[in-house]
């Protein structure tokens, strides 16, 4: 249809119907946000769920735990979703809102007479969950019942039972402190467990006494420790005296090593002299044994038979200094050096032969 063709009434009656979808369209969203809004409840990712029935067959508190999620509930109060935190929860015992944490419970300090008969207030943090919800709603209630019926009333009798039993000066004794507290945690764990609250820590954080006594005390506690301090510094000086001895043993008997091991050394030298002077003279002795026997072994070749040839050639060596020497070589002294059994007949090395 072309819009030219449309009279001032249609145009009219086209935004009068358009105008009543709009309104039934918010209506719908208007009844789907009722609907869902009272038969659909949200539990958080930190949340336990619990159901009351109002109006039915099973009234009353159901066992069943709901978590994160939307659970249908039927409308107009017949039926009830109880929300209980399951993360960790703070509940805090102080007098400085300067400290105090935010967001947390908090309550007057917790005033506590020690054994010595002297009083002290004493800053607590209680760190606790819940475990149970159903337990929670059934014996303390709902909402935040667990705090006003649970918690509230059962702190500060425990940690006046357990704390109570140090001395004022014990506060000041951390290893012994903290044994109490673990023993307050207990006493609460022990009361608030069938509940369904479980304590995870109990944390002493300050405590202070009176301002005598506060007084009196940090006195008494500087004369101790300036007491300590003396012990400790006759203590060091023994023990440094003790370290000074230990040493100059130390270093004596260093120099007692070193002068047995110069004497050590000394005694080997000279036993590897004497034993190389030992060797070496028997080396020369044997070595004269041996010229000796040389020597005799030459004699008794010379004596032997065959000897005259011996000496014959040793004499033959004298002419090989000799260039020309003029000898008569006829006659009955006549010597020709090439006649050598004439030669040694010569000199007497051997006799002549008798001609047969």
């Amino acid at each position: 249809m072309d819009w030219k063709d449309l009279k001032p009434g249609d145009i009219i009656n086209h935004r009068n119907l358009h105008s009543e979808k709009v309104i039934f369209t918010l209506i719908g969203i208007i009844v789907l946000y009722f609907i869902t809004s009272s038969c659909f409840v949200y539990i958080k990712p930190n949340e336990y769920g619990i159901k009351q029935v109002n109006i039915g067959v099973k009234t009353g508190i159901h066992e069943n735990i709901y978590k994160t999620g939307y659970h249908f509930l039927m409308p107009f109060g017949c039926e009830m979703m109880h929300r209980f935190p399951r993360d960790i929860q703070v509940f805090e015992l102080t007098n400085n809102e300067i400290t105090a944490s935010y967001n947390a419970r908090r309550e007057k300090a917790a005033h506590i007479q020690t054994s010595d008969g002297f009083f002290v207030d004493v800053d607590v943090t209680i760190l606790y969950h819940i475990i149970d919800p159903y337990k929670v709603i059934s014996t303390v209630g709902p909402g935040k019942l667990y705090e006003d019926n649970g918690i509230i009333p059962k702190v500060e009798p425990k940690l006046k039972e357990a704390l109570g039993e140090m001395t004022t000066e014990e506060f000041y004794n951390s290893p012994l402190r903290v044994k109490k507290t673990e023993k307050a945690k207990q006493l609460l764990n022990d009361e608030l467990n069938p509940e369904g609250i479980v304590v995870d820590h109990v944390l002493v954080r300050y405590f202070r006494y009176s301002e005598e006594l506060q007084k009196n005390i940090e006195e008494k506690k500087l004369k101790d420790q300036l007491v300590f301090t003396n012990q400790s510094k006759t203590k060091a000086s023994a023990e440094q005296a003790l370290v000074t001895k230990v040493r100059q043993e130390g270093e004596a008997n260093i120099k007692v090593k070193l002068e047995e091991g110069k004497a050590y050394m000394v005694k080997k030298n000279a036993d590897r002299d004497l034993y190389v002077r030992t060797q070496k003279a028997n080396a020369d002795l044997l070595m004269s044994l041996a010229e000796a026997k040389k020597t005799e072994l030459i004699n008794q070749a010379y004596q032997n038979q065959g000897s005259e040839n011996l000496i014959g050639l040793k004499m033959a060596d004298v002419y090989k200094g000799l260039d020309v020497i003029m000898l008569p070589s006829t006659g009955t002294n006549g010597m020709n050096p090439l006649n050598l059994d004439k030669t040694m007949q010569l000199f007497g090395v051997k006799s002549a032969e008798k001609k047969e």
